[in-house]
């Protein structure tokens, strides 16, 4: 058995653990349905389910990590009681990190293009409608979508082969700390603006009527969903790190500081995004077009929008390879874990591969564009997030749940006693009948609603 590696410190588990939870959704969607379900008061209901939920199933997959000191290739198998078939599950983790790389890579890639784009001023004095042609450009144009998609690739498993110390937690410190600086220095440009004061207000003040005009349980579904996907559980994308770590700390605290920093960075990006579009009286739109349309029109209107423009999209380019490069460290240690390869042939092996499996979802927008899986205008990249986001994410995530709380499993006592170990904050033994029962009732409603979604969307 090949030789563990560790973190070099605490702060390089909580950022990097962060980095891979702090991705694009957090940008394009936690503002966008912050202000349309009631500001402040839809915030502390996303927070409640945050603890009720994504802490504690993230206290679990952590836990399974460390206990195993394994990727989730061989977690289930070395944890499992002997004759049970717990391994097979591990096709969940290990489909979902190659799926989820496969359209979130290609997409990383256009962060990198916009950063040129805005670096080199090609959006300066262009109408609303000439920025919207940029994007629709970029999507047609297959060479250039596979060209930034080499660059993500090549970029991720560079940082990855330099090693665990060295490689992957070294630059994501210098990463993330430059992504914290930089959202900082964006929200108070944003909150400052000329107009900005009624974006506040969208976002932060508590609106009930808001709550009363989108219906209590779409409010309570949309902070629940938002709640249990910001933390990226379910596919060991997280599991890994908890396998990188020492017994000194115990887990529930580690889970809550990394959902505590990914909240801050989702909550800045409303200050910075709302406020600005509000300023300049442009819609705050969810999803790409929010990044790709909206912000270089909002950019175009704001003095000195060539600067500010290109610091944002720096910060996309940070918080898209704080995740890029954490599911690569995953991928890399699974292939390691089945294969027993060195880390630099993994690396090789899997640049290949990724960059290969990437390209349906590239070509999915040009050349592919008639194949629309869910629907008419959807792409590849939308069939993949489905397959992802809405099946894999919670069926994994159910499935560390049972393991923990049932005795053909790992166990309850057993889990308890691994999240436990150390000095911090304990996860409570009067957990186990709300985490065996309440929880997994929560995540079949998940899967069961965002199915009746995607089902409306394809028949409408």
């Amino acid at each position: 058995m090949r030789e563990r590696e560790s973190f070099g410190s605490r702060i390089g588990f909580i950022l990097i653990s962060a980095g891979c939870a702090i991705g694009l959704g957090n940008v394009w969607r936690f503002p966008y349905i912050v202000g349309k379900n009631g500001g402040a008061a839809f915030i502390l209901i996303y927070l409640a389910f945050l603890l009720l939920l994504g802490i504690p199933v993230l206290t679990m997959e952590f836990s399974i990590g460390r206990a195993s000191r394994t990727s989730i290739a061989l977690s289930y198998q070395r944890l499992a009681p002997a004759g049970t078939r717990w391994h097979v599950l591990r096709w969940i983790g290990i489909l979902g990190c190659y799926l989820l790389m496969m359209f979130y890579a290609p997409v990383s890639g256009w962060m990198f293009s916009y950063l040129v784009k805005s670096a080199v001023g090609d959006f300066s004095g262009l109408s609303p409608e000439a920025v919207a042609g940029e994007f629709g450009a970029m999507l047609s144009d297959p060479y250039g979508m596979t060209l930034a998609l080499a660059v993500v690739v090549l970029l991720g498993f560079f940082v990855c082969s330099l090693g665990l110390q060295k490689g992957v937690e070294k630059i994501t410190k210098v990463m993330m700390g430059l992504l914290i600086v930089l959202i900082g220095a964006l929200a108070v440009r944003s909150v400052t603006l000329p107009g900005a004061g009624a974006g506040l207000r969208y976002y932060l003040v508590p609106d009930i009527n808001a709550i009363r005009e989108n219906g209590l349980f779409n409010v309570l579904y949309e902070a629940l969903n938002q709640a249990f996907f910001t933390l990226s559980m379910g596919i060991g994308a997280m599991s890994i790190f908890g396998s990188y770590i020492g017994r000194e700390r115990r887990l529930l605290g580690e889970a809550l500081n990394v959902g505590v920093l990914d909240t801050f960075v989702a909550f800045c990006s409303g200050l910075v995004i709302i406020p600005a579009c509000f300023a300049f009286g442009i819609s705050a739109d969810s999803g790409p077009n929010l990044i790709f349309i909206t912000l270089p029109n909002v950019f175009n209107h704001m003095m000195g929008g060539r600067f500010w423009g290109t610091l944002f999209f720096l910060f996309m380019c940070f918080a898209a390879m704080s995740t890029i490069i954490a599911v690569f460290e995953n991928i890399i240690s699974m292939t390691q874990d089945l294969f027993g390869w060195e880390r630099k042939k993994a690396c090789v092996v899997n640049l290949v591969l990724i960059f290969v499996l990437s390209l349906p979802c590239v070509f999915g927008f040009n050349l592919w564009s008639a194949f629309q899986p869910l629907g008419s205008g959807s792409t590849v990249q939308d069939l993949e997030d489905f397959i992802v986001s809405g099946n894999l994410l919670p069926i994994g995530s159910l499935t560390y749940v049972l393991f923990c709380t049932r005795k053909n499993g790992w166990g309850w006592k057993k889990f308890l006693a691994e999240a436990n170990a150390g000095e911090g904050l304990e996860y409570p033994d009067k957990l186990k009948g709300y985490m065996s029962y309440v929880v997994p009732v929560v995540i079949v409603v998940i899967l069961a609603v965002g199915y009746v979604g995607y089902w409306q969307k394809l028949w409408s």
